[in-house]
Formats: C-alpha cells, sequence, structure tokens
C-alpha cells in the first residue's frame, strides 16, 4: 500500500524541498536508512519517514500532526531543543549525540542533524531533523572498552533490586566492598557500578583477575617494580595500583591470592601506601578497592587459607549476588537484552524467542547463571533464519529430549512449578491459589517472593471467590 505523502498543519508549507516535487521529496525520505522527520511552525510532525518509524517505535499515523517531543523524546527536548534552536537561529546543528526514549521506554543513543524548511520567498515554515541510531556503535565501544554501566544491569528480582538500591549509598563512601556469588551472576559488572556511581568514576577502572596470573608475578602485576629488582627488569613497569591511581582497582578472585600476598594488601588498606618490587620508597595508593570470589572466604578462614584479618578489612560492605536460578524473573529481560545487543551487533534483527523456547529456558537451573543463559540465547541468534529464536536453535544442553517436557531438578524448582500451575489454573487468583496448594495465603505470598515468581497485573480476584 502507498504511503500518503507528507502533510503539513501549517499554512504556510513549501511546493518543494530542493527543487524536488513533494512526491519526489518523499520518496527519497523512504529509501533513507536514517530516522527523518520534519515539524511545522508549532512544533508539529508533518513528515515521519520508515526509519523514524523503526528507531522510535511509533508508527507514522502516530506521529503526525503531533508534537515532535511527544514522539522524539530526546534527553535535551525540553531545555535545548536543537531543531527549534535552528529554526529561531538559522544555524543548523551537525551529528549531535543525545539519546532517546522509543515508545517502549528504552533509551536509545543517536545522533541528530537539523535543516529549516523555506519557502519560495524564503520564508522559515518549519524544520527537519535526521537522526542516525547509534545502537551499534554503542555495543561495540562498550566491548572494546568493556565500560557497561549501572543502567546496563537489567534485573526484575526482588533480590537484585535490593542490591542495586544499595549501591548508590555505598558508592559515596571509599570503603572496600566484597561482592560474593557464583561465577556469572555478574559480579564484574557490579563492581563497575560501584565504580560509576563513586566520585572516583572520572578516575580508572583497573580489573586483576588474581586466579589468571601465576604466584610468582602477581605482586610485581599489583605494586610494580623498580630497574634491576629480579633477572629480566632491565627498566622500571607500574603496576596495577599505580594504574588505578584516584579510580578503582577491583581485585576478581580474591580467594585465589596468595597469603605472603594478603599480608602486603592488608597494609595497603591500613596504611594507604605499598613499595614496587625492589623500591626503598613507600606510595601512597590513592585507590578504592572493590574484591570478588565465588569462594567462600568464611570457611577458607576456618581451615587457615585465608588471612581472618584480611578477611574482615576487605568485608567492609558486602553484596552477595544470587544465581540466577534464585531469581528467574530476571531471565526473560535478559534474553531481550541479549537479543538486542545481538541485533545491533549482527546483520539480521531478532524479535524474541518463541513461546516453547522460552519455557525451556524458564525451566533451566543455570550452574553457568547470567553468562550461561548469554551463551544459549546467541547459539539461538546465530541458528535462527528467521524473526523469532525456536526451539530447535536452542543448544543442545539446555533442550529437553524430543517430547519431553523439562523436569525441575531441585525441590525450590518443584514447588516453584507446582505455585505457578495453581495460580495459571486460577487465573492468578491467589487466594484460590492457596486453597488449591493447601497452604495459607500469607505463606502463598511469601513463596512467591521468594521464589521470584513474576506476576502478571491481573489477579483474577473475581473468581473462585
Amino acid at each position: 500500500m502507498e504511503e500518503p505523502p507528507c502533510i503539513s498543519t501549517s499554512e504556510k508549507s513549501p511546493t518543494s524541498v530542493g527543487g524536488l516535487s513533494p512526491d519526489r521529496f518523499e520518496a527519497i525520505l523512504r529509501s533513507i536508512s536514517d530516522g527523518v522527520f520534519s515539524i511545522d511552525l508549532n512544533g508539529r510532525i508533518t513528515c515521519f519517514n520508515k526509519a523514524a518509524e523503526r528507531i522510535t517505535g511509533f508508527s507514522r499515523e502516530e506521529a503526525i500532526g503531533q508534537p515532535c517531543n511527544t514522539i522524539f523524546r530526546s534527553d535535551i527536548c525540553k531545555g535545548a531543543c536543537p531543531l527549534r534552536y535552528t529554526m529561531e537561529t538559522d544555524t543548523p546543528v551537525v551529528d549531535l549525540m543525545v539519546h532517546i526514549k522509543n515508545a517502549k521506554g528504552e533509551k536509545i543513543p543517536v545522533s541528530v542533524s537539523t535543516a529549516i524548511f523555506k519557502d519560495s520567498s524564503g520564508e522559515i515554515v518549519g524544520g527537519v531533523e535526521t537522526f542516525r541510531d547509534l545502537r551499534q556503535l554503542e555495543v561495540l565501544r562498550k566491548r572494546v572498552e568493556e565500560s557497561y554501566t549501572f543502567g546496563d544491569i537489567i534485573s526484575k528480582s526482588h533480590k537484585m533490586r535490593g542490591i542495586l538500591e544499595t549501591l548508590p549509598t555505598i558508592a559515596e563512601s571509599d570503603s572496600t566492598v566484597l561482592i560474593t556469588g557464583e561465577s556469572g551472576t555478574g559480579k564484574e559488572l557490579v563492581a563497575r557500578a560501584v565504580h560509576d556511581l563513586s566520585g572516583r568514576a572520572k578516575g580508572p577502572f583497573v580489573a586483576v583477575n588474581s586466579a589468571g596470573i601465576p604466584e610468582t608475578l602477581i605482586e610485581a602485576e599489583l605494586f610494580g617494580y623498580e630497574a634491576g629488582a629480579f633477572t629480566g627488569a632491565l627498566k622500571a613497569k607500574p603496576g596495577r595500583f599505580s594504574r588505578a591511581e584516584k579510580g578503582t582497582l577491583f581485585l576478581d578472585e580474591i580467594g585465589d591470592l596468595p597469603m605472603q600476598l594478603q599480608a602486603k594488601l592488608l597494609r595497603v588498606l591500613q596504611e594507604r601506601v605499598y613499595e614496587p618490587l625492589g623500591g626503598v620508597r613507600p606510595q601512597k595508593a590513592d585507590v578504592r578497592i572493590v574484591a570478588a570470589t565465588n569462594r567462600n572466604l568464611d570457611s577458607m578462614v576456618g581451615e587457615g587459607s585465608f588471612r581472618q584479618d584480611f578477611f574482615y578489612r576487605i568485608k567492609v560492605f558486602e553484596l552477595k549476588l544470587p544465581p540466577l536460578r534464585e531469581r528467574m524473573a530476571d531471565v526473560p529481560p535478559l534474553i531481550y537484552h541479549f537479543i538486542r545487543r545481538l541485533s545491533a551487533l549482527g546483520q539480521k534483527s531478532i524479535s524474541g524467542v518463541s513461546p516453547a523456547a522460552l519455557k525451556v529456558l524458564m525451566s533451566h537451573d543455570y550452574p553457568g547463571n547470567v553468562r550461561e543463559l548469554e551463551n544459549a540465547v546467541e547459539h539461538g541468534f546465530v541458528l535462527s533464519p528467521g524473526s523469532l529464536i525456536s526451539l530447535e536453535h536452542l543448544p543442545d544442553w539446555i533442550r529437553p529430549a524430543a517430547g519431553a517436557d523439562p523436569e525441575p531438578k531441585t525441590l525450590e524448582q518443584l514447588e516453584r512449578r507446582a505455585i505457578v500451575a495453581a495460580l495459571e489454573s486460577n487465573d492468578y487468583n491467589r487466594l484460590a491459589a492457596a486453597r488449591q496448594l493447601g497452604i495459607h495465603k500469607t505463606t502463598l505470598f511469601r513463596k512467591i517472593r521468594k521464589l521470584d515468581i513474576e506476576l502478571p497485573d491481573k489477579d483474577g480476584r473475581s473468581k473462585n471467590q
């Protein structure tokens, strides 16, 4: 079906643009991969091309005639609208980077450029704005810089939300933070969030994987060394503490640190100084330390393999990240987050997963946590030829046997399945579900919260009362 031509809510409208008839101008607009919209003198949208629909999530019909700031919702619309500036000053704006909110409320980085429309007498009758979707560049940049931030943490779980709500307060101090949790739960992402929310955000964030550096080299890696400190040390080399000056040093897998180095790090935390290997002058350490581990440090202290004084010094604030199996409400938003990121990087667009694939993804217990879910989604994304990731596109290790319904592997999963089934069969009427399960409604509410069972807006209160 042929699109209607651009309309104008202004009595004055250009009979041509750059010598082009409206029809030819409309054809060009449809062929442009960047978003384009125009407004009249009242700020109402008169043109809205296909790319603008795709990027903003608003249809042409929804946009035409609306004030531009209700459709193109940028973070500077109210205070410094670039299109209004161009129309008032006759000065174009070129490649200004801003963020807009699409129809779903998602923030999208774009670059905008503006120009004005004039009629045959040279009088301004409107303006036009082009905008380019920068999500692909943003994802690529973050992959290169590993600069994911607080806003990149995806969670609907009350357990994770409780942690996230405390982060700004914890970040304000310079106290040491210990992040614990299984591998793949996002400890480094939380560490980066602590850094980004702190007064050290403009300083460097330096990460060290304690388990990935040989014990003989880790001291030199952390503190650096002077020339001649050991054979082969021809010139001085700064360590990670020096590189993290005025910033944050993230010590991952701190449970793997040798006892001798734990003692030296304890001195750094207490006295805020350290000495490079071969050095004779203590150097100041203006560094905040955030540590992380997937090991049980309490048990290690009891066994004597981790220093008790060091343990209490790094455990000023402890953030315990729950495994993904304890926050299954996060699985759907994480799936779509990974799909959006992969779509921005790839040459195809996937809109979601099929109901059968979602059921399987929701039934897995994820020993590898968020990282394992991400790998499964990426596997499905690569193999899917269409717009949906189907069951057959998921990796073998997560798919059930043909025709089999994935069985719960733990008592918690079995309990979760029984509660969800009771809720669904009673149209999410909590009281009726509790009666069916033979438990008190307050017990059901507590279990729903504990198991992170996601509930719809409806609650079916009129049913089975």
